[in-house]
């Protein structure tokens, strides 16, 4: 019996190397997550957003984005890379519906993509895991949800983003009213996505997010707010639309925003992670 056991171990003690290796890389994971998250709440920022860099959009693509996009051309060379690659794998991962018959263009794909990978341009989840589908109106459109007509909507349980072209169009040509449907909508969706999760961009969204709705109970900003009365009244309509319409702001005027309400401007750009682009 010891021989035939003494056997079967020299037949399988191969895998031992393997097996330690695979458990010197699995303390290195977990040692490294818990670092990434100590890290992220002590410098509030991240260790990395990319790690490599590979997709690329075609020429066309590109021309839509230096014609069109005008948070690109605030960006690096190196930067405009990552955000290329970032919108090629964020097109790859969704699925672009047209509805009432609109034909959905590459130029609507590249455009509505840019404005989701911009509001997570400081993370590192950037794809929105509770979109997978894209739909696409040509104008406002008839809610189900709740029997009224809409712009644009966020549909978790669907797993949908819902957009009027007309509407996302004129948000995003539009760079200073503070007005944007994509932002708008794709910021619920962020937000939501990171009450879901655990990972260190939802911690630090959360974390920062919690610093905005203490500052809100402050009585000087209280007052501040009603005086000056510079967020529309939509915004105030609860937390989701209030985080919301703050990234319409945040995105448009940043200059503006920073003068009138500097400590939630800086809130803000630590949630995001913006650290580029003159944010």
């Amino acid at each position: 019996m010891l021989i035939i056991t003494q056997g079967y171990v020299e037949e399988y003690d191969w895998i031992i190397p393997y097996l330690i290796g695979f458990l010197i890389l699995w303390f290195l994971y977990i040692f490294f997550r818990i670092y990434e998250n100590w890290y992220a709440k002590k410098y509030d920022r991240l260790i990395y957003r990319d790690i490599i860099i590979f997709r690329t959009l075609s020429r066309k693509q590109k021309k839509i984005l230096s014609n069109e996009f005008h948070f690109y051309t605030l960006l690096t060379s190196k930067e405009k890379r990552r955000f290329e690659h970032r919108i090629a794998s964020f097109i790859k991962d969704k699925e672009f519906v047209g509805r009432d018959d609109l034909e959905v263009t590459d130029r609507m794909i590249v455009l509505i993509s840019a404005v989701g990978c911009m509001l997570t341009f400081g993370r590192k989840n950037y794809k929105y895991k509770l979109i997978d589908y894209i739909l696409i109106y040509p104008k406002a459109f008839y809610s189900s949800m709740n029997g009224e007509y809409h712009k644009g909507e966020f549909n978790p349980r669907e797993k949908a983003l819902v957009l009027s072209w007309e509407d996302f169009e004129e948000g995003y040509r539009i760079t200073d009213d503070n007005l944007n449907l994509g932002i708008h909508e794709f910021m619920h969706a962020l937000q939501l996505g990171a009450k879901q999760s655990s990972d260190v961009d939802a911690l630090r969204f959360e974390r920062q997010f919690q610093k905005i709705l203490r500052r809100l109970t402050d009585q000087d900003l209280k007052d501040k707010l009603d005086e000056v009365k510079y967020f529309r009244a939509y915004a105030f309509t609860n937390e989701f639309e209030f985080m919301a319409v703050l990234a319409e702001y945040f995105i448009e005027s940043p200059k503006d925003f920073a003068t009138h309400f500097p400590q939630l401007y800086a809130y803000q750009k630590c949630l995001l992670n913006f650290n580029f682009a003159g944010y």
